[in-house]
């Protein structure tokens, strides 16, 4: 199963009729997975066969009349990673309480993977993890820095606090945090700002195993939900109660119940949410509603 994940920064319009659209050929085709469509650009990971992906990439370069997306990212699967086809608009194409400033985008600062590994190595470099705590806990960069933040709004409030004349390298899964994140920070005067082109995703793709400076896995907003250097499935799974990644080991924990708690959230449950807990794991073994995050 092909899984193809990209992104365009771009004024968009008339974003209501692109969603009818788009979830039509996406159903047409057989396609799973999720497009965000918002007045900044287009960011989806979508997932069928190569065929079908191919069709409606096409379909979609058409509609919005762009010839290429800012980054194209390919992986696979052996199992459909979504349990259906979603197409939503939004306000920003990454949740950020600021607006693309277009005039400031810039590409010069992309770096490739090989480029990347260069700068890793250099010294009064800070190498900031511009996802979220659990994901930087998975997996990250050797010497990377976790900003702590739990949203990307706080990421902002963190970035506003860095020193202009830093030399900062930023990275994220695909690219799509990262690039607005350095917009924002190009546009509030910063001008040593690099960014890992296409994400970790690419750097895996593009990147051998035994070099990579990547240490652990790399958590994925699908069923899949980790995956490993060489890009296949990790062995992470998921908590179904506060829907974190947990680990084998995490399995093992006496504060492990399977669709009820983990190590992370069984302190933190209140009573309600153990009952609510309780009634939807009975239903998911009586396959009531379909299991998140169950791989085929």
């Amino acid at each position: 199963m092909k899984i193809f994940s990209f992104y365009k920064i771009e004024r968009i319009k008339n974003l209501k009729s692109l969603k009818i659209k788009i979830i039509k050929e996406i159903q047409k085709n057989n396609i799973k997975g999720l497009v965000i469509l918002s007045k900044e650009g287009i960011n989806a990971t979508i997932a069928g066969n190569s065929k079908d992906i191919s069709n409606i990439v096409k379909y979609i370069k058409l509609i919005l009349n762009i010839k290429k997306f800012d980054i194209e990212n390919i992986t696979y699967s052996s199992f459909i990673p979504f349990l259906k086809a979603k197409v939503k608009i939004k306000n920003e194409v990454v949740p950020m309480d600021y607006n693309f400033s277009f005039k400031n985008k810039i590409t010069k600062n992309y770096l490739s993977p090989k480029k990347w590994d260069n700068l890793l190595s250099q010294k009064n470099v800070k190498i900031v993890d511009a996802r979220k705590p659990f994901e930087y806990e998975v997996g990250t960069f050797k010497g990377a820095i976790n900003p702590n933040t739990y949203n990307f709004r706080q990421f902002k409030t963190y970035l506003s606090n860095l020193d202009k004349k830093q030399k900062i390298g930023m990275f994220c899964t695909g690219g799509i945090r990262c690039e607005k994140a350095s917009n924002y920070l190009h546009n509030n005067g910063f001008k040593n700002v690099y960014m890992l082109k296409g994400g970790i995703i690419n750097y895996f793709n593009k990147t051998d195993p035994k070099k990579s400076n990547w240490k652990g896995e790399c958590f994925v907003f699908d069923n899949r939900v980790t995956i490993k250097k060489n890009t296949k499935v990790g062995n992470y799974g998921i908590c179904n109660a506060c829907r974190l990644p947990i680990s084998k080991k995490d399995k093992k924990s006496k504060y492990y119940k399977i669709g009820l708690s983990c190590p992370k959230c069984y302190d933190k449950l209140t009573s309600s949410q153990i009952t609510r807990f309780t009634v939807r794991h009975k239903q998911l073994l009586n396959k009531k509603i379909p299991l998140i995050y169950k791989r085929k």
